[in-house]
């Protein structure tokens, strides 16, 4: 059995990573993660009772304490989802953003760098770091532009984006320096269960079925491309194990909407799915609010490159994957409470879109 050291792991696409991972007995999975607002042991209840999954409440800023678990759990790869993804609050708090996406990341690595130098043989020619980062950190297309490859300069438009680039920047440095076995991976808008509910389609879920104003920023027609997230982590998993060393893979859903498609979709699901509501139709509740800062227009991935080498394309449609996490927000209602009890820091929530 390998060990895979997750950071980050009870968060959004950490959590649904590790539930994925875990089961089967091919992988232990130890699972590191801060605690802050948006990782909570409640997406881990799957996990409670699992002898493959330990979880430690820690910091990968905190390096004495990173080292301290590589060198107890011994490590296979290292996949780490730990970071502050919210562009919202980084316009509010860009600092939050440098300490962890950037700082956080360093600390990280200088720890992973001295791990690795200690392995030989069969563990270290299998070693891996996967970085799990995001399209924004190639900025804005317009309607006609191609999309994203990996090949795309970095023009990141939001402190979230520049603190998500630097630490890409730093992951590949390490690479071709130290000669650190790392794979990036930089993936479009991500949607599911588990998803903290300030997000655009797990907010818009919470305020329809609660009858609240649905807020959409400024025209709607800010256009993304949506990603199930148990497809991209089936992505990562493949990158962990057979990706090239050195090398980014771009991961999309191939299912771009404009943000007023996507809203008005899940107002006719929850008409739908919700009939006792008596807020239907939901679609009335459609609120459109100032837009915020520095918007990106279009975020879109080419993923033909993770499809030729791994194997990898998307299996759930942007519909039937939209259908099934309207469904999942309306039968767990007690993660949603258990989740949201602590009071949202600053105004702007998740109408953007990312």
């Amino acid at each position: 059995m390998k060990t895979v050291l997750v950071t980050g792991g009870a968060g959004f696409i950490g959590g649904n990573f590790s539930i994925a991972l875990t089961p089967g007995g091919q992988y232990r999975v130890v699972n590191l993660d801060a605690l802050t607002y948006a990782g909570h042991l409640e997406t881990l209840k799957p996990l409670e009772k699992n002898p493959n999954h330990i979880f430690i409440h820690g910091d990968i800023r905190d390096r004495a304490l990173v080292k301290t678990l590589l060198t107890e759990h011994a490590p296979d790869h290292i996949v780490n989802f730990a970071a502050e993804s919210h562009v919202d609050r980084s316009i509010d708090s860009p600092g939050d953003f440098i300490s962890t996406n950037v700082n956080g990341m360093f600390e990280l690595l200088e720890a992973v760098r001295g791990y690795y130098s200690t392995l030989s043989g069969a563990k270290r020619d299998g070693f891996k770091f996967v970085h799990v980062s995001t399209d924004e950190v190639y900025g804005s297309l317009g309607p006609g532009d191609e999309r994203f490859t990996e090949k795309t300069p970095y023009a990141p438009n939001s402190p979230y984006a520049a603190s998500k680039a630097a630490s890409d920047h730093l992951a590949r440095a390490y690479h071709h320096t130290y000669g650190l076995p790392v794979n990036i991976t930089n993936c479009s808008n991500n949607y599911g269960p588990y998803q903290f509910p300030e997000k655009l389609i797990p907010l818009l879920i919470s305020k329809a079925r609660r009858g609240e104003p649905m807020p959409v920023y400024g025209d709607g027609q800010n256009v993304r491309d949506w990603l199930y997230v148990k497809d991209h982590c089936e992505a990562i998993r493949l990158v962990m194990e057979k990706g090239r060393a050195g090398e980014t893979y771009n991961i999309g859903g191939g299912a771009e909407m404009k943000n007023m498609d996507v809203v008005k979709m899940i107002c006719a699901i929850m008409d739908e799915l919700f009939p006792q509501s008596p807020h239907r139709p939901h679609e009335k509740l459609i609120t459109f609010v100032q837009d915020r800062p520095g918007h990106d227009r279009r975020y879109a991935i080419n993923a033909g490159k993770i499809e030729k080498e791994l194997g990898w394309r998307p299996s759930e449609t942007f519909p039937a994957g939209l259908r099934k996490t309207v469904q999942w927000y309306l039968d767990n209602e007690e993660w949603v409470a258990a989740v949201t009890r602590e009071t949202y820091k600053g105004e702007r929530l998740g109408v953007s879109g990312k």
